[in-house]
């Protein structure tokens, strides 16, 4: 089992959340904030380190096979697994956006809204 911090389709809701074979959600939360945070192509949402927003989500207990065989098959070439900090201090895994992907024409800052559902509210 495995903590993961969602932040875009995986949420409840959204078009990936299936691929979670009913892991359970924790808890509501915060990233850290020392972080960008970007729209790509307003298809997805890309956390990326290095800024100062914090990123609303949710963590899920997550078995590893499920990660393995139905949520990182499920995620956009753009993205890879990494480690995040939470608004609390701990570390979780999420989907971070990769750093060949940075200074891709597809990204449009959000990191202000900090929210994937605000924003795509927004739209």
């Amino acid at each position: 089992m495995v903590l993961m911090f969602l932040n875009g389709g995986g949420m409840r809701g959204g078009p990936l959340h299936g691929q979670l074979q009913g892991a359970p959600l924790c808890c509501v939360a915060r990233s850290a904030p020392k972080y960008r945070y970007f729209s790509v192509g307003d298809r997805f949402p890309a956390m990326y380190e290095g800024g100062t927003g914090s990123v609303v989500g949710e963590v899920y207990d997550l078995p590893l096979t499920v990660l393995r065989d139905h949520l990182v098959p499920a995620e956009p070439p753009e993205l890879e697994l990494g480690v995040v900090e939470l608004e609390d201090g701990a570390a979780c895994l999420a989907t971070v956006l990769r750093s060949s992907f940075v200074d891709s024409p597809e990204l449009t800052d959000i990191t202000e809204v900090g929210d994937w559902r605000a924003y795509s509210a927004s739209r």
